[in-house]
């Protein structure tokens, strides 16, 4: 992502930011996004850059007079008078903001935690699972179907903020299931400014062993992280610490396959 596009992210997640979060406002602005996803003049009009951005900003104002909240239609607004480069990234803008504000509001109620340790597990179950992942990301059949199985799968299992984040995880444009979660557990680290630390390790981590990475890995980092932990019992001991495109590869089997490539 360039500059611009961050810079118009962070002025459209200060707008939100000003109204109070909420899973209701959550639910309006998820709307917003699929009825413009369905509507492709009415989304390629609030996205036109030919058009003024007040007057694009106008429009969005007067289509959702009197549908959805205030609060809804100053962010949705908002996001019609910044440059998008095209309608379908303005959706996803909505969609992201969607999102934040459920995420906000679960940081707020201090569950943000839950949200996220359920989003992950759920996202390596399917991962695990070839016929799931598939059946989550398969284009041909309707969205609808597919949420309704996310619902069976998770529903009085886990907290309603988790269940709303995993359905709108399906069929996001252009994304598997899994990168749609991964945003999602990216979106909820900013909010605390924190990184995602990624530890892949043969066995569980005791709550100590916990406390003594991540302590070394803020040591590291300079900021606070998120462990999200994966069992996997190939790695032959030791552990696979990934944040963002950096790892550090502490494992057995690691350390083998690099022994091997020198004597190569």
């Amino acid at each position: 992502m360039n500059a611009a596009a961050e810079a118009r992210l962070s002025e459209l997640d200060r707008a939100l930011d000003a109204h109070e979060l909420s899973p209701a406002l959550a639910d309006e602005l998820f709307s917003v996004a699929d009825l413009l996803s369905g509507q492709a003049r009415l989304r390629n009009a609030l996205a036109d850059p030919t058009m003024p951005d007040d007057r694009r900003r106008e429009l969005a104002r007067g289509l959702l007079a009197g549908r959805v909240s205030a609060d809804a239609t100053d962010v949705v607004a908002e996001a019609a008078g910044l440059k998008w480069g095209g309608a379908a990234a303005f959706v996803a803008a909505i969609e992201r903001q969607a999102a934040r504000a459920l995420l906000g509001h679960a940081q707020a109620a201090g569950v943000l935690d839950t949200v996220e340790d359920e989003l992950f597990r759920f996202a390596r179950t399917v991962a695990a699972e070839p016929q799931l992942r598939g059946a989550l990301d398969e284009a041909a059949v309707g969205i609808e179907p597919r949420r309704q199985l996310v619902s069976d799968l998770l529903a009085a299992k886990v907290r309603p903020e988790t269940l709303t984040l995993a359905r709108r995880a399906v069929g996001t444009a252009s994304r598997t299931f899994e990168h749609a979660v991964d945003a999602q557990l990216k979106l909820a680290a900013a909010l605390r400014q924190r990184a995602i630390a990624v530890v892949t390790v043969a066995r569980p981590l005791t709550d100590a062993q916990r406390d003594r990475l991540r302590a070394a890995l803020v040591g590291q980092l300079g900021r606070q992280v998120n462990l999200q932990v994966v069992v996997d019992p190939t790695v032959l001991g030791g552990a696979r610490v990934q944040v963002g495109d950096e790892v550090i590869e502490g494992t057995v089997a690691g350390r083998l396959a690099a022994a091997e490539s020198q004597l190569a």
